[in-house]
């Protein structure tokens, strides 16, 4: 039994690592957004503003893809390692509204990512943040419930 509990932190307590850095890449994405997002009007030919919207669209395609190939493939096998199938019925429902914001996220990365065309920037990046937020609110949720919800049954 000890074994098993040592097992389970060694393999669980990892999700905390991978979390954490998914988690600062957020913070990253969120701080370039907000730079971008206080220009009320960006003039043609804004380099500093292409610059800017082009290191955007690079940490919102890592993050996004992080989230979807490393961090939710985790949270779901550490609900399945504890059979918790009321979490993970609940993560599957917050993952179709995730999902929904991903189409959001790839289609603004591929608008912005080769073009230097900002003139409907400032709308595109509010219609962004609004399902950024919806989006990391479901992550959050899907973090209390699959991971820190196991975490007093690793100690």
């Amino acid at each position: 039994m000890l074994e098993n509990c040592k097992s389970a932190r060694e393999r669980w307590g990892g999700v905390s690592e991978i979390i954490d850095r998914w988690l600062h890449s957020r913070q990253a994405l969120l701080v370039r957004f907000c730079s971008l997002s206080e220009k009320k009007e960006i003039s043609e030919g804004d380099a500093e503003a292409e610059e800017n919207v082009r290191q955007l669209c690079q940490l919102l395609v890592d993050y996004v893809s992080a989230g979807h190939f490393e961090v939710y493939e985790q949270l779901i096998r550490e609900g399945q390692a504890f059979d918790d199938k009321q979490g993970l019925e609940q993560a599957r429902q917050l993952y179709k509204d995730i999902d929904k914001t991903t189409d959001i996220a790839v289609d603004f990365n591929d608008k912005y990512q080769e073009t230097d065309d900002l003139s409907s920037l400032v709308s595109d990046l509010s219609q962004l943040g609004e399902a950024l937020e919806s989006r990391f609110s479901s992550e959050d949720q899907m973090i209390a419930l699959l991971h820190t919800a196991h975490k007093n049954q690793l100690a």
